[in-house]
Order: C-alpha cells, then sequence, then structure tokens
C-alpha cells in the first residue's frame, strides 16, 4: 500500500469522511439544518393539525348551534318591534318602558353580565372555528401555488444579479470617485 493510498485512505476510508466531519465541528451542515427545519416545521403542522380537528358532530350539537344562532337575531328584531310598538301604540308603549324603569339597578349589572359571557364565549367559539377553517386552508397553498404556476408560470421572478453584467457596480463606481472621474 502506497503512501497516497494510506493518506486518502486514512481520509476517505472506513466508511467515513474526516474531512467532512472535521468542516462540521465549524460550520452547520446546511442540508442536515434544512432537514431538520423541515421536521419541524411538519411536526408544528401536524400538532396544529391535531388541535383543530373537526370532530363529528351529534344532533344535540346541532341542536345547541341553531339555538345558539338566536338571541342577536332576536335582538335585533325585537329592538325594531320597540320602534314600531312606539309608533302604533304610543301609551302602550310608555307603560312597558315605565315598568323597565323601576327595574332595580343590580339586575341590570346581572343581565350585562349573563349577555356579556354568552357574547363573549361564543366569539370565542366562533374564533377557534376560524382557526380551524385557516389551517384546513393553509395546508391546501403548496396545492395552489402548483396550479397557479401551471397556469400562469413560476409566482417568483427572476432575479438578474449586478454581477450577471459582468462587472460590480459598486465597484465601478467606487473606481469612478476613487480616481477622480475616469474608470480604469
Amino acid at each position: 500500500m502506497g503512501l497516497i493510498e494510506r493518506v486518502l485512505t486514512f481520509v476517505f476510508g472506513g466508511g467515513r469522511n474526516v474531512m467532512k466531519e472535521t468542516a462540521e465541528v465549524f460550520r452547520e451542515n446546511a442540508e442536515g439544518a434544512a432537514q431538520r427545519a423541515q421536521d419541524v416545521q411538519i411536526a408544528a403542522m401536524q400538532g396544529h393539525m391535531a388541535e383543530f380537528r373537526v370532530q363529528d358532530r351529534g344532533r344535540f350539537d346541532r341542536v345547541m348551534d341553531a339555538v345558539n344562532r338566536l338571541p342577536r337575531p332576536a335582538m335585533a328584531l325585537g329592538c325594531l318591534a320597540l320602534f314600531v310598538s312606539a309608533m302604533v301604540d304610543p301609551v302602550w308603549f310608555a307603560a312597558r318602558m315605565s315598568g323597565i324603569a323601576l327595574v332595580p339597578e343590580p339586575l341590570w349589572w346581572l343581565l350585562g353580565v349573563v349577555v356579556s359571557f354568552y357574547f363573549g364565549a361564543r366569539h370565542q367559539a366562533k374564533g377557534q372555528e376560524f382557526q380551524r377553517s385557516m389551517s384546513e386552508n393553509l395546508k391546501r397553498v403548496p396545492e395552489v401555488v402548483d396550479v397557479i404556476e401551471t397556469l400562469e408560470g413560476p409566482l417568483r421572478p427572476e432575479v438578474r444579479s449586478p454581477m450577471e453584467d459582468g462587472e460590480n457596480p459598486v465597484l465601478l463606481d467606487w473606481r469612478k470617485h476613487s480616481s477622480g472621474g475616469a474608470t480604469k
């Protein structure tokens, strides 16, 4: 076995690449880093998907959703009905408003809390449903991008480097200023 062969066997032999392993001590392996980043992103997306998975809803849940949709339209229509009743029979309307004026203040506070909690919980449930639908839509983004690129061409335009022309514009500018206006 010759000297060159022994050196090459030492550096590249035994199924190892000593130079590569030594270089990776000082600089991260870009391919390995990209793979780890992809693994982290896939794990995050899978966790996100599990959190917002659409669950089968039973009849009771569907009925309760329908009941939960009633208060806002009922309140809006009730307010409109109050305006109509005030115009149709002002005496009847005044009697009802006088009765409301006799409601004690703590009861108004209680009504405010109940309405606030109802709409707050509804807002939170709708927000979570929105996030769930967004995660479903995000899973389809690569598919849509592929279709658009197939139809229209690449979405990202090719960017030309200033160096493609063979000269560095900054270097040319520096030469012009450092030599008093003449380029070399």
